[in-house]
């Protein structure tokens, strides 16, 4: 027989709106809220009391690698990493993830097939997890991408597979649905390795319209959508113009940008949280203290035209680029909402929509995730105090008092790995800084 549960005295938050009812959970679906939902639970139904306590939708994380296992650099990710134990590894850290209240996630691209693996094993029981869609490995021309020389001129490594000709665009997208992946991800741009006048702020950007034109209508006809990394104007204009289904950063954008984006209705995640996390703790991690004000500059750069994309009606969803050290899983997943508050002047309420109903749209499941609702699957979080008053609750995970995903409740107690040590996984470095005689010399 299905579990019910009948949670009680919470103040639920769900479509932007809050209100005081209780919610009742049958099987993977919320059967009733409100005096419905009394009426209607049986006598030995499970009752949860939420007084004091905040019931929202199941957090929806729409940029989240999860195959990364939280590298301190490229070289670590590209180098250090094998096939099954980040896997296995990967499995653990998804874990993570659900306890903090994310009941489900895009991995847009992965090292080797993890995230396929990953996904398959949670979809059929094999381990505990959140809803997952995945990508395979990046696209990528032999100039884009965020690891510079790193990156070969052709074939694989880490997270990409570089392509150069339309053939080989085509060749990869086939074989990567042929594979199981979900979406379809796509490096626009990258940075580059000298810098000059002539570049604009952000990155560059690495495919023209035409290419980008060619990887939705290859992706679409197959029935998977295009996700874009797009951190400069001209590439998130083109992206939208192309067809994308999300943007991630959407960096700098003008007037060009915004009315494509407009125009296309082309779900945005900026994922702010990376950026900001390394502004505001980087001192505490020895983060190149440069990258401090570039990042807060992106922010601020970026913030004004992603409210105007909001307001007029471009879905936003949040994203917090976890998975790197500077984003571990299951910390820093809530963040992003409050962002949007502080950022882009959302209220609370419209932050949590944001990070909860919005990103339905990764799984197709508009009219059935992400809200509190009868009909809507059964994904829940109850956090003790107002979440309206202080989205930073969600950071404390004690503050977590129930999970569900799915209808499932999910054992918060069982002790999970913090860390692991394992031969050749993690790197090191000399030093921090470089020795000379002046520094050794200095007092």
């Amino acid at each position: 027989m299905a579990a019910t549960y009948l949670i009680e005295n919470a103040k639920v938050i769900s479509g932007g709106q809050h209100s005081q009812v209780p919610v009742l959970v049958e099987g993977d679906r919320i059967v009733a809220v409100g005096e419905q939902a009394k009426t209607s639970a049986s006598p030995d139904v499970s009752r949860i009391d939420g007084t004091d306590c905040t019931l929202i939708p199941g957090m929806v994380d729409a940029h989240c690698h999860i195959s990364f296992d939280q590298p301190k650099s490229n070289d670590e990710l590209f180098f250090h990493r094998r096939p099954g134990l980040a896997t296995v590894i990967a499995a653990v850290n998804a874990q993570k993830m659900l306890r903090a209240g994310v009941t489900s996630f895009l991995d847009p691209d992965c090292i080797f097939d993890v995230g396929i693996d990953l996904r398959d094993a949670i979809d059929g029981g094999v381990v505990e997890g959140p809803r997952m869609a995945t990508g395979g490995n990046v696209l990528i021309t032999c100039v884009g991408g965020t690891a510079g020389q790193l990156l070969p001129s052709e074939g694989k490594l880490g997270y990409a597979v570089i392509v150069q000709t339309k053939d080989e665009i085509v060749r990869e997208i086939r074989k990567q649905i042929k594979g199981g992946c979900d979406w379809i991800k796509v490096h626009v741009t990258g940075l580059p390795v000298r810098r000059t006048k002539r570049h604009n702020p952000g990155e560059i950007q690495s495919w023209s319209l035409d290419e980008l034109r060619l990887v939705c209508d290859t992706a679409h006809a197959l029935g998977v959508p295009v996700v874009g990394h797009c951190r400069n104007s001209s590439s998130t204009r083109d992206a939208a113009l192309a067809g994308f289904d999300l943007i991630f950063h959407s960096s700098y954008m003008g007037e060009d940008a915004l009315e494509a984006v407009v125009d296309n209705n082309t779900p945005l995640a900026p994922s702010f949280t990376f950026l900001r996390n390394l502004v505001d703790y980087g001192d505490k991690i020895n983060s190149d203290p440069g990258l401090k004000k570039i990042f807060m500059n992106e922010i601020e750069a970026t913030s004004a035209m992603i409210r105007r994309a909001y307001d007029a009606g471009v879905p936003l969803m949040c994203g917090t680029e976890s998975g790197f050290s500077i984003t571990p899983y299951g910390d820093w997943h809530y963040r992003e909402m409050g962002i949007y508050v502080e950022h882009l002047g959302l209220t609370p309420l419209q932050a949590i929509a944001c990070g909860t109903e919005a990103g339905a749209r990764i799984f197709g499941l508009e009219d059935e995730l992400g809200r509190i609702e009868p009909g809507y699957i059964a994904d829940l979080v109850l956090v003790a105090g107002d979440l309206e008053k202080d989205l930073n609750l969600l950071g404390e995970k004690s503050n977590i008092r129930a999970v569900f995903k799915g209808g499932k409740k999910i054992d918060l107690s069982r002790p999970l790995p913090d860390s692991w040590s394992i031969p050749g996984w993690r790197t090191g470095q000399f030093s921090s800084q470089v020795l000379t005689y002046e520094l050794a010399h200095s007092y």
